[in-house]
């Protein structure tokens, strides 16, 4: 059973887009140790939501993990760890910070809670309502 995590990227430096035309991509860049320990936490197949930040503030995304945690390869300090992930699917409709926040169901939710964590757990039930939600009208 794939346990279930959420990326945040700016799109600006690196979008959906850029991993679907890419297709697989190291995930790096990770130096906050709460976030750290949470891609410490990933395995291979396990499937991601790829949260686009700044202006956009959006889940856009899942991503597939193509490998479980590894040194970063760039070696400039040890603890950093990488994975890495391989583009699924673009949601129908993206899934906006605001539409989340405004549902009372995801008021335990990390992304509401700890706004600046870049990765995080996602429990199911939190999976399921949001890919419900990506699939209403706007």
């Amino acid at each position: 059973m794939p346990q279930y995590w959420l990326l945040k990227t700016e799109p600006s430096v690196y979008s959906f887009d850029d991993l679907k035309k890419d297709r697989r991509t190291v995930w790096d860049g990770v130096s906050n140790n709460l976030a750290l320990k949470h891609l410490r936490g990933m395995k291979r197949s396990d499937l991601a939501l790829i949260y686009h930040t700044g202006a956009a503030r959006a889940v856009v995304g899942i991503a597939e993990i193509g490998s479980d945690p590894y040194s970063d390869p760039k070696g400039k300090d040890a603890r950093l760890v990488v994975v890495d992930v391989k583009a699924r699917e673009e949601l129908a409709r993206h899934v906006s910070l605001a539409e989340i926040k405004s549902d009372p169901f995801f008021s335990d939710f990390p992304l509401v809670r700890l706004p600046r964590l870049s990765v995080m757990p996602v429990d199911p039930g939190y999976w399921k309502r949001i890919l419900v939600m990506a699939k209403k009208p706007a």
